[in-house]
């Protein structure tokens, strides 16, 4: 040892030494050194032998050398060797052995090898290998090295070993000390290896990098597998102190033989965060190879965890900054710092796909670890980049599981595009570029609508990020996604490529001939879809990149499809023809004088041509209106082609649609012609009107003949259409300034007197269906003048408006009469780009009110009436008359049939989502009109209650269209298909984003709304004394206010549902949405934080609770408040709402279970504790409505009756389940107390046998079967290993807990036994599984027992079979022994015994059953005191 502490000196003075030195050593590199000593041995192999004079040493050494067979040379000459290696070793051994002098010749033998090796040139000969020399000239087999040689012989082993570690800080720069290290490999046997590895750390300590490397590496080739653990550990400390040693420490950590590696993993995770870049790849491949598969869901968390690859690369700035060097011709070196980055985080994922690829439980691992995250924030890229690397690989278990999982984060919206696009860019994934688009294409054929958006940005980052190979891949999936056929697939596939296009336009002109394939299959696209893809390929045919092949093929195309005459074909054809004008006219800004006559001429033809053929269907010639007055809106045309397409517009709707006022009007019509709706009096002479009644009469006429594509004929269908372009051309024209045709908006129509109405079912059929058609055409005319000009700012236009929405609302209170007496009638198309344009017939099925109680045209025809005509045009009729007249006609419906006009919004006009903005007019109520519905006051617009019902509805489908997305589903086989867009056509072209900004800007005025709303409830309550419906409330009034109230909650409702809001983009709109409700509570809502904004504006929501007129208004006022789910005080507002005595309870019964069912389970989802809650309702509202009459509810809950009964316990027992499910199996005392607690929550199940005794027991049996199975799982799952656990701690508690069950699984063995006698099958299908899970509960009692040595205490006897009435079933009756009856008797007198006790008497009383099932007695108080508060 004391050698060996100066040699450690030395080495250390020889550092010093060395750092003193020149730079000349420092910069010889190894491998060089070691090459230029092979070199050296070879060329002196070739000198002659004669020539190299031989070691004159005559030392022990040399002797014994020589005699063994050994020639020592010198002068850089290798040493020779006339023997095998295996002789030489014996013979030396022999010599050292035989010696007189023997140990101490051991010594000598020593002291002359270090004076042999003391020669810088000897020693490397000796370091080399020998070159045999044998007597007849041949060569032998490899030889090792003198020293290899003497190693091998054990009594030298050790001092030689001493001898080169103390020569090696001599050579330390010379690449020496690899080939000293090399000596020590692979000896056959180690004297000393515990000393050995103890000098080699200690070398390590004090020894430069490269050395420590070298030695490093050596060290699972030297020692002995018995030294693995005590080296593992020495390099776990060396791990923690140098960096520079990481990867050398885990190669030779991965090739020991350890008995345990969780330590050493440990130590390698904890210095993750600090290693270096380059050496991640090695570090992560370590920790994956060492896992099992009982720790590897812990190992690849933390791994997860600790892993920030986002620190790997450089920012977005300086990424953009490279590029821009490399764009300016630059060239960067490939051993740059970004490349290094990425090289490195390109060999950490390789080695992640590794071990993920051969490891089924570290691919499961990375599964569970991404599912377990949970919040929005704690997502990193590698989530997605793992999800990529297990759908590479080869299993179809991960890939399904990627799948899956990435669908389950989207849908909840845990992953988000944010996080999408900072993997794209700043990682190279050219390489999972299949599994990306292989996932894209799975997301966008999802049939949920909220991941369809995702697949689409992964196409969209696919196409901007690969190279051309995976753009044409992008195409052509995109392609093979419009011809599926799917709705919304189809839209995002479209959506999809325009965008393209927009952005990238030199690139997809590249992939135009992919896109042109879609015209082949136009059929199975709707009208919309066909639009957006016309608008694609003109964009593609006429931008800056212009195709003519593709142009070529797009006019071949329209030119076919408009000489068709199948209606659905010439559609398409006109869409087309449309959007290439479009196209075309915006083309000519772009071109040159010369180039844009010539497209200006084309245009001309096409328009003309269009034109013509759309003149032979009154069908065809109304959606060519529609589809230019969109192109009119949507696009900027060439002024030129602006002034072509409005130059006629004017002339031909006066010539067609528009008289003059006279005093008749002449002709023979099915019903007599009367001007009606004249908003301007003064104007009554020499006035315009539109003439709808004599068109309407002369197409009835004309009805089936073939009009000839020459002859014009106006028809009523095309006055709408018409108007609606001539509107817009006159905005373009005139920068939205209408006042050339403000006289439209007053002007009256030629219609029929209304009064015709009132006996419609005296008319004959023809004139009823007339009567409807009528209504229809001017229903949607006034729809269309609302359109044009509800943003007109002067007083007077805004009371004309106010007007035609009286009209509106008054004629369909008109129509649903007429329909009702006019069976069979077939509806007129009014948008026409729809799948049918031919007309619906209305057949009895559709949806009816037989009694009309809450409908709104059983009560509002005098009122309508007054508020939608003129006071010039009404007949005022006595009181007495009118009283009368309601009488008959109350008597008249109620045995006829009304129509609800909900199911047909198709048939009318689309409203603008600028008509909404009526909504900012003030809302005023039927008792502050005067007698003639008219305020005092006509300065102030004032909305009547009928109207902004009018507007809610549209405004809450619009809402519910755009911002709630509906699954796609594929069209059954022989089924039509059910087109959820029509009507939508003109909202559709709006995005999302704009539509949720529109219903934000008219937030003030719905809170407006909806607190007028609450005041007038509130006042009705304080007059009715608390009723809300007392015997003076107007009727009419209150099923109006009611259905503004409930629309303005489901209008919030579907507003702030919206997913869009947790985009970070749209935080914004989401700030300003709820500062606006804030600011209707506390002022400076803008400068309020996000948190603090939402308590605020729940706080304002909350004060509406104590007015809801309807369980159906609360319901949604329930599901407002729980959008923000945060906030525990749901459950106060969702229990205080069964609480609440609503008029409509007894109404409709389905709808009412369903809003009790979700009043429940939000209740019960927020209360703090669930099993309290629970028992509240058994304990007060169930024994409440069993003391009441048949008829009547329970006092405290006063929506829990007898036909809600069933929804209360299905609602109870989902919720206890769930909440026994989220109980922890871990093995702590909060969590055994709260496990504990079992014993609160199966009595409930007990009670069910009582109910069985009162209500259904079919269908509480169905119940108590279905749950009771899964409380038993649960409990087996969750609360056996935790009664394993805590038996001997918690003795009393867990005896306690399993008498408890004992209750439970007692009845439930009646159940079952009632099932089968029975035979029910809706019953009999939950025994099995039932019946399993009792039997398995046996027998994890039994092993808890033994498992704490009490299985004396268990003891097991035959259950009889009985019925629901506590009988024993005789067809079932076991054939025992004498012994079992016996045992039985003796049971039952057991329990006999206790059931002396008070407290069981009650249970006694209610089951009828024993209750010892396996040697444990029942007693619950818990449950005798639930069952004593209900007086059984």
């Amino acid at each position: 040892m004391l050698s060996y502490a100066r040699f450690l000196l030395r080495l250390q003075n020889v550092r010093f030494s060395f750092s003193k030195s020149n730079d000349f050593y420092f910069s010889v590199d190894d491998a060089q050194k070691t090459t230029l000593l092979s070199k050296k041995s070879r060329s002196s192999s070739r000198q002659s032998k004669e020539a190299v004079p031989e070691e004159t040493n005559e030392s022990v050494f040399g002797i014994f050398l020589r005699e063994a067979g050994v020639t020592l040379k010198h002068g850089g000459t290798p040493n020779e060797i006339a023997v095998d290696q295996v002789i030489f070793q014996k013979r030396v051994q022999k010599q050292l052995q035989k010696s007189p002098r023997y140990p101490g010749i051991v010594q000598e033998f020593i002291a002359g090898l270090e004076s042999h090796i003391e020669d810088a040139d000897r020693f490397r000969n000796s370091l080399l290998p020998c070159v045999p020399r044998l007597p007849d000239g041949d060569s032998s087999s490899f030889q090792e090295s003198l020293l290899r040689m003497l190693l091998g012989i054990e009594m030298l082993q050790t001092l030689i070993i001493n001898t080169l570690l103390e020569k090696l800080p001599e050579f330390m720069l010379d690449g020496i000390p690899r080939i000293i290290i090399n000596q020590l490999k692979w000896l056959d046997r180690i004297v000393d290896s515990k000393e050995l590895a103890t000098k080699l750390m200690e070398l390590v300590s004090v020894a430069p990098v490269d050395v420590q490397r070298d030695i490093i590496t050596s060290l699972p080739e030297i020692l002995e597998d018995s030294q693995h653990n005590d080296i593992a550990q020495e390099l776990n400390s060396l791990l923690q102190q140098n960096t520079q040693l990481t990867v050398p420490i885990l190669d030779v950590l991965s090739s020991l033989n350890l008995s345990s590696s969780i330590l050493v993993r440990s130590a390698v995770m904890s210095t993750l965060a600090a290693v270096q870049l380059e050496d991640l790849p090695v570090v992560v491949k370590f920790i994956l190879h060492s896992v099992s598969a009982s720790d590897a869901y812990e190992v690849v968390s933390n791994l997860r965890k600790k892993l920030e690859l986002e620190l790997c690369v450089l920012p977005p700035g300086l990424q953009a900054s490279q590029s821009h060097i490399m764009s300016k011709g630059k060239t960067v070196s490939t051993n740059s710092p970004a490349t290094g980055r990425q090289d490195s985080v390109t060999l950490t994922l390789d080695g992640i796909k590794t071990a993920v690829r051969f490891q089924k439980t570290i691919s499961e691992a990375w599964i569970k670890a991404i599912e377990s995250v949970e919040e929005v924030e704690d997502h990193k890229v590698i989530d997605l980049l793992v999800l990529f690397i297990l759908h590479t690989t080869n299993a179809n278990q991960s890939r399904r599981a990627a799948e899956r999982v990435l669908k389950a984060k989207v849908r909840n919206g845990q992953i988000q595009e944010s996080l999408l696009q900072k993997t794209f860019r700043d990682y190279v994934m050219r390489g999972y570029f299949p599994s990306i688009l292989a996932l894209a294409q799975c997301l966008l054929r999802s049939p949920d609508p909220s991941v369809v958006p995702f697949g689409g940005h992964m196409y969209r980052h696919s196409f901007t990020v690969f190279d051309s190979y995976c753009q044409q891949e992008v195409v052509g999936s995109l392609v093979t996604h419009v011809c599926s056929g799917v709705g919304g697939e189809v839209d995002m596939a479209l959506e999809l490529l325009c965008g393209l296009v927009t952005e990238k336009p030199s690139e997809m002109a590249l992939y135009a001939v992919f896109v042109k394939g879609v015209l082949d299959y136009m059929d199975n696209l709707t009208p919309q879809q066909i639009r957006k893809l016309f608008n694609l390929l003109s964009t593609l045919a006429f931008g800056q990149q212009q195709g003519s092949h593709i142009q070529d093929d797009m006019h071949i195309v329209v030119r076919k499809q408009l000489s068709s005459t199948v209606p659905k074909y010439k559609r398409i054809g006109i869409i087309g023809a449309v959007m290439i004008i479009g196209s075309m006219g915006n083309s000519c800004q772009v071109c040159g004088l010369y180039k844009c006559s010539c497209v200006s001429l084309q245009l001309t033809a096409l328009l003309e041509l269009v034109q013509s053929s759309s003149q032979s269907s009154a069908e065809a010639t109304a959606l060519y209106y529609d589809e230019l007055a969109n192109l009119v809106l949507t696009s900027t045309l060439d002024p030129q082609v602006q002034e072509k397409i409005g130059s006629s517009v004017l002339n031909d709707f006066q010539d067609d649609f528009v008289v003059d006022l006279g005093p008749d009007i002449t002709g023979s019509f099915p019903l007599s012609a009367k001007v009606m709706y004249n908003l301007d009096e003064d104007e009554s002479q020499g006035g315009i009107a539109i003439n709808l009644l004599p068109l309407l009469a002369s197409d009835f006429q004309n009805k089936g003949e073939q009009q000839s594509q020459t002859t014009k004929r106006a028809s009523p269908l095309c006055l709408s259409p018409f108007f609606r372009l001539l509107r817009l051309c006159e905005e373009k024209q005139h920068q939205g300034d209408l006042e050339e045709i403000d006289a439209l908006l007053g002007c009256p129509l030629v219609l029929t007197d209304m009064d015709v109405g009132e006996k419609v079912e005296a008319l004959s059929k023809a004139e009823r269906e007339f009567f409807c058609t009528l209504l229809f055409h001017s229903i949607n005319w006034f729809r269309e003048v609302v359109n044009a000009f509800c943003r007109q700012k002067d007083t007077e236009m805004k009371m004309k408006v106010m007007t035609r929405l009286q009209n509106i609302t008054y004629l369909q209170t008109q129509l649903e009469k007429a329909l009702a007496a006019t069976p069979g009638y077939v509806l007129p198309v009014a948008n026409f780009d729809g799948e049918n344009t031919e007309g619906v017939t209305l057949s009895s099925a559709a949806p009816v009110n037989k009694t009309k109680k809450d409908g709104t045209g059983k009560k509002r025809k005098a009122p309508g009436k007054n508020s939608s005509e003129s006071s010039s045009q009404l007949e005022e009729a006595t009181e007495a008359d009118e009283t009368q007249q309601e009488k008959e006609k109350e008597k008249e419906k109620e045995t006829r049939p009304g129509i609800s006009l909900t199911s047909y919004r198709q048939f009318f006009r689309e409203l603008d989502m600028e008509v909404l903005s009526v909504l900012q007019c003030g809302l005023i109520s039927c008792s502050l009109l005067d007698s003639e519905l008219h305020t005092k006051v006509r300065e102030e617009v004032l909305l009547g209650p009928a109207e902004l019902v009018f507007l809610l509805e549209d405004m809450f489908r619009k809402v519910e269209f755009s911002l709630i997305a509906a699954p796609a589903k594929r069209t059954p086989f022989l089924k039509g298909k059910m087109d959820r867009s029509a009507g939508f056509s003109h909202l559709q072209q709006r995005s999302p984003k704009d539509i949720a900004s529109c219903s934000v800007q008219l937030l003030p005025a719905l809170c407006s709304h909806l607190e007028n709303c609450h005041n007038h409830f509130q006042t009705v309550l304080s007059e009715n004394n608390g009723v809300v419906d007392g015997p003076a409330t107007d009727v009419q009034e209150h099923q109006l206010m009611t259905t503004a109230y409930q629309l303005l909650l489901q209008v919030l409702n579907t507003t702030f549902s919206w997913s869009g809001f947790s985009q970070p983009g749209q935080r914004s709109l989401l700030k300003k949405a709820l500062g606006v409700l804030a600011g209707r509570l506390k002022e400076g809502g803008a400068e309020l934080s996000m948190e603090e904004l939402v308590k605020h504006s729940f706080e304002y929501l909350l004060n509406f609770r104590s007015t809801m007129p309807s369980l159906s208004t609360a319901l949604c006022l329930s599901q407002l408040l729980t959008v923000n789910r945060t906030m525990s005080i749901t459950a106060i507002v969702c229990v205080s709402i069964p609480r609440t005595t609503f008029p409509d309870v007894a109404c409709c019964v389905n709808f009412i279970q369903t809003s009790i069912r979700f009043l429940c389970s939000i209740y019960l989802e927020h209360v703090d504790d669930v099993l309290k809650a629970v028992e509240e309702i058994a304990g007060e509202g169930i024994p409440e409505l069993l003391n009441a009459a048949k008829d009547e509810s329970s006092t405290s809950w006063p929506t829990l009756n007898r036909q809600t009964f069933l929804v209360f316990y299905k609602v109870l027992m989902a919720e206890l389940e769930k909440s026994v499910r989220k109980i922890p199996a871990a093995r702590t005392a909060i969590y055994i107390n709260r496990f504990l607690g079992f014993s609160e929550v199966h009595p409930f199940i007990s009670l069910s046998y009582f109910f069985l005794q009162v209500f259904d027991s079919r269908l509480v049996v169905n119940v108590c079967l279905k749950y009771g199975r899964l409380f038993l799982e649960s409990f087996l799952k969750l609360g056996m290993p935790l009664l394993d656990y805590s038996f001997k701690r918690h003795k009393e508690d867990v005896q306690s807990l399993l008498k408890t069950f004992q209750l439970s699984t007692r009845q439930l063995h009646h159940m079952c036994g009632h099932s089968k006698i029975n035979q029910d099958t809706s019953l009999t299908n939950h025994v099995p599984a039932l019946k399993k899970s009792l039997e398995l509960f046996i027998y994890r009692v039994k092993a808890m027992l033994t498992l704490n040595n009490c299985q004396e205490a268990f003891w097991m006897g035959n259950l009889k079979n009985r019925n629901l009435k506590g009988e024993e079933i005789l067809s079932q009756r076991s054939q025992g022994s004498e012994n079992e009856e016996d045992e039985e008797e003796e049971e039952e007198q057991h329990v006999s015994h206790l059931q002396d006790q008070s407290e069981d008497e009650v249970l006694k009383l209610c089951f009828q059953a024993n209750l010892i099932t396996y040697g444990f007695c029942c007693r619950c108080k818990r449950i005798s005191g639930i069952i004593t508060r209900m007086h059984f």
